[in-house]
């Protein structure tokens, strides 16, 4: 295996390992990928002013997102189909996460289910919710991650309905996939990934298969999934989902001050900047640019984190100065995932981190807690 020094590394790793409708997945925006190719540029545009001659001994990274302590305030993204970036993916990034100090979030879209992650962790995890039409489901899935004992629940906002994706459609990416010849020589010529698979049971989403009403394999799942993602859902909603749920709630895809001020208003433990990645709204600002006036706008009312486009340590530091608590990253550890398992997920992990350790000494601080607008170049 090639030398792993950067997220990018295992991107091009991973694009070798994972069949491509399934790199193309986790790899893809919404119709020009604008948003998504934004997300990543604008933080290039962002310079960290270099201090010299501070003392750099003894430097922390640990912080708290939530009240719960991190080794570093970084997360893994709810990221749905994990599970086909690597056989039983979700489970061992959450085992990965665990071992590193850092939150694991289980999304409601996942190929492994609540109970199975539950069954490989031994600290809780938080979990991801997409609400239904069906509201029984909704229900049900809440009781499912309380009873597993997830310390978090993180609402979407910004999937009620499903943008489109072109590489998905030219891809043939579908439940079940569609086996043209194209993608029978793609899966072929990656054995190792194959193997994976014929390994594992856990090749449907768990979640939802077996407990959903009237779904009971991938083609039922299909007409199921196509018209249930809810586009009625409103503020009113986070209300009751708050009180079935009964612990910390964190609500993800805020991107404007003015829904921030509407989440600050809903008691929420937390909101997440997010664009989801670029895959919903393409012509949406990136997420970084708007963090700052969220903070400004909120951050004394609710922890303000952020999400999409993160894919290095000084990304996550960028965020930190401009008021972040707390950071997302998705893709760099599905890169990971898909470049070598378990080992991809912590490699992945230990790039952020040196990064993110190095240059905030290189700015002269040596506790994450203490990094503010000062170390940007204004």
């Amino acid at each position: 295996m090639s030398l792993q020094l950067t997220i990018d590394d295992l991107k091009r790793q991973a694009r070798r390992r994972v069949p491509t409708m399934f790199f193309d997945y986790a790899d893809s925006g919404a119709w020009t990928e604008s948003t998504y190719r934004a997300n990543e540029e604008d933080f290039h545009k962002i310079k960290f002013r270099q201090r010299v001659l501070v003392d750099m001994d003894n430097r922390s990274l640990a912080s708290t997102m939530i009240g719960e302590t991190v080794s570093m305030p970084v997360a893994l993204a709810p990221t749905g189909s994990t599970g086909m970036q690597h056989a039983d993916g979700e489970m061992l990034a959450a085992q990965a996460a665990e071992e590193f100090g850092v939150p694991f979030t289980l999304s409601t879209m996942s190929i492994c289910s609540i109970e199975d992650v539950a069954s490989v962790t031994r600290k809780p995890f938080w979990f991801q919710l997409y609400v239904m039409r069906d509201k029984d489901f909704a229900y049900n899935l809440i009781d499912r991650a309380k009873a597993a004992g997830c310390s978090a629940l993180v609402l979407t906002l910004d999937l009620q309905i499903l943008a489109q994706r072109h590489k998905d459609l030219r891809n043939g990416l579908s439940a079940p996939p569609k086996m043209t010849p194209k993608n029978i020589v793609d899966m072929a010529i990656r054995p190792r990934w194959v193997m994976g698979m014929l390994g594992t049971q856990r090749r449907t989403f768990r979640n939802i298969v077996g407990h959903a009403k009237g779904v009971t394999d991938l083609s039922s799942l299909k007409a199921w999934t196509d018209e249930q993602f809810d586009p009625s859902l409103s503020w009113k909603d986070v209300e009751w989902i708050r009180e079935r749920w009964g612990g910390k709630l964190i609500l993800k895809g805020i991107l404007d001050p003015e829904d921030a001020e509407m989440a600050a208003k809903t008691g929420a433990d937390a909101l997440i900047v997010s664009n989801h990645g670029g895959r919903q709204l393409d012509g949406a600002p990136s997420t970084i640019s708007m963090l700052e006036s969220i903070v400004d706008k909120v951050g004394d009312r609710i922890e303000v984190h952020m999400d999409s486009g993160i894919r290095s340590g000084q990304d996550v530091l960028k965020a930190l100065c401009l008021g972040a608590k707390g950071t997302y990253i998705g893709r760099p550890f599905l890169y990971g995932l898909g470049a070598d398992g378990k080992r991809g997920v912590t490699r992945a992990l230990e790039i952020i981190r040196k990064e993110l350790d190095m240059t905030m000494a290189l700015c002269g601080r040596r506790d994450i807690n203490t990094v503010g607008k000062d170390m940007l170049h204004r």
